[in-house]
């Protein structure tokens, strides 16, 4: 994580990696089959903080109250990304750019997580008699904007003092705007 933290997964060499773990090259591929293999670990190792994050989240789903479950789940958010920044801005940066594996390691916990949410969405009783489809779709706008958000608190730092506090609102209107419409939708009958 010491390496990315500055740049891009693709520009650290394995010599670097092996010289930071304080081993030979060689002895690199006793735990890796390949860079691309170590950068699917990492996006693994770095998800599974994220899949927490969200998990504690949606704990209050349940209260069916959309603006203290955006808060709240925006707290921990901004406390996680706070303590775990190395690896959100990992993410962050590799989601789009970069080596083919890890965008397609980042884009599989991405699917995993919005089905983990339409899962507890299903649970709602508002939403029970929604399609999968649709809990699905709505599952991936909350996952799309925590991320925004993520990236947005990441990069504040170029903006000025005060953002985070903006971000933080704006995202808070984002979530309620969405439960709001959840609130109104209808499924589709087939």
């Amino acid at each position: 994580m010491q390496l990315v933290a500055d740049r891009s997964f693709a520009s650290i060499s394995l010599r670097e990696v092996a010289r930071g773990a304080g081993i030979v090259p060689t002895a690199f591929y006793r735990h890796f089959a390949s860079m691309e293999d170590l950068g699917v670990t990492l996006v693994e190792d770095s998800m599974r903080v994220l899949r927490r994050t969200l998990r504690d989240g949606r704990r209050d789903l349940a209260a069916r109250q959309a603006l203290p479950t955006a808060q709240n789940s925006l707290a921990i958010l901004l406390r996680h990304v706070h303590d775990n920044e190395a690896q959100f801005r990992f993410l962050v940066r590799e989601q789009h750019g970069g080596i083919a594996e890890i965008r397609r390691a980042i884009d599989t916990e991405l699917r995993l997580f919005s089905k983990e949410l339409a899962i507890d969405l299903s649970r709602l009783p508002d939403l029970a008699q929604w399609q999968p489809e649709d809990l699905e779709v709505a599952a991936e706008l909350i996952v799309t904007i925590m991320l925004t958000a993520v990236a947005d608190l990441l990069d504040n730092d170029y903006r000025g003092p005060g953002v985070e506090s903006e971000i933080v609102e704006r995202t808070e209107r984002q979530l309620v705007m969405v439960f709001l419409g959840m609130g109104r939708w209808r499924s589709r009958e087939d």
